[in-house]
């Protein structure tokens, strides 16, 4: 099954509606180092990671598959080599594809990027070397982003005229407007600790400890309920776009709805019997 996902997701048609096909590779790989934590590597390193029509494909399946993979609590998206993701592979956007194609690309990748945020599991990013253009949008849509001091962030897409809109949409909800507008007119990279100080990534760390920190946060997530983690970011998400009236009336009913789940009863009860709690996941 795996392996025809990967062929099907190799298939492209042209604007003359010829089909070719494309390198029927992993190009993203996923391993289980720890319990409860899945690692999704952009496998792609020749290419620099670009998010091509076919890496997308099998991003988008495999976050879904291990969305309803049991045991699953968070997911790590890493890279193969030293580039993140330089972004769309731009050889596709080139005209004689066709409109048609390019609108499947877009389309893909928001269907990719707004996944990320809509699984009820975690998602990190961790960061080594350049995430450009639509390779910063993935950083900026992962709900935690730990980098390498040595990463850098750019979109870049002006310089080669193609501004980077759809980056801009993840942007713009992960930094403050002055700053995603000089990344978007300028094209110039940011260093990962600029990054870290308008809120693009979470953690910055030395580029030899960027598995451990990253693997010390996922494992404490792992140490929580997943339903109550699940909840919880789903309400984040609900409520960021609302106005503060409506955000607390949303919070409330949250509030509500997590005191009835098996595992908001459980923490309570454990913390007034100071002991431990059991979860449940439910």
């Amino acid at each position: 099954m795996a392996f025809f996902r990967r062929f099907a997701c190799s298939v492209l048609l042209n604007r003359r509606g010829y089909v070719s096909y494309s390198e029927a590779t992993d190009l993203v790989r996923s391993s289980f180092p720890k319990e409860g934590v899945a690692c999704l590597t952009l496998n792609d390193a020749k290419r620099r990671n670009a998010l091509s029509f076919s890496m997308l494909n099998q991003l988008k399946d495999e976050i879904q598959s291990l969305s309803n993979k049991k045991g699953t609590r968070v997911i790590i998206i890493n890279s193969e080599g030293s580039v993140f993701s330089s972004g769309h592979n731009l050889k596709e956007l080139q005209s004689e594809n066709g409109k048609e194609f390019h609108e499947q690309i877009f389309h893909k990748c928001s269907e990719v990027m707004q996944l990320v945020q809509d699984i009820p599991l975690p998602v990190i990013a961790q960061v080594r070397g350049l995430a450009t253009a639509a390779g910063c949008q993935l950083v900026a849509s992962c709900d935690i982003a730990v980098a390498s001091d040595k990463a850098q962030f750019a979109t870049p897409g002006v310089k080669v005229g193609l501004f980077c809109s759809t980056p801009g949409v993840a942007l713009s909800r992960a930094v403050p407007r002055k700053k995603a507008l000089q990344m978007l007119f300028t094209g110039d990279p940011i260093s990962a600790q600029d990054a870290l100080l308008h809120g693009l990534v979470s953690h910055v760390v030395p580029e030899e400890k960027l598995e451990e920190e990253t693997m010390k946060i996922a494992t404490k997530i792992c140490t929580a309920s997943s339903a109550i983690i699940a909840v919880g970011k789903a309400f984040f998400y609900q409520q960021i776009n609302l106005n503060r009236n409506q955000a607390y009336q949303l919070a409330e009913g949250t509030m509500v709805h997590n005191l009835s789940l098996a595992d908001g009863q459980e923490g309570i009860n454990a913390f007034v019997a100071k002991r431990q709690p059991v979860w449940s996941n439910k």
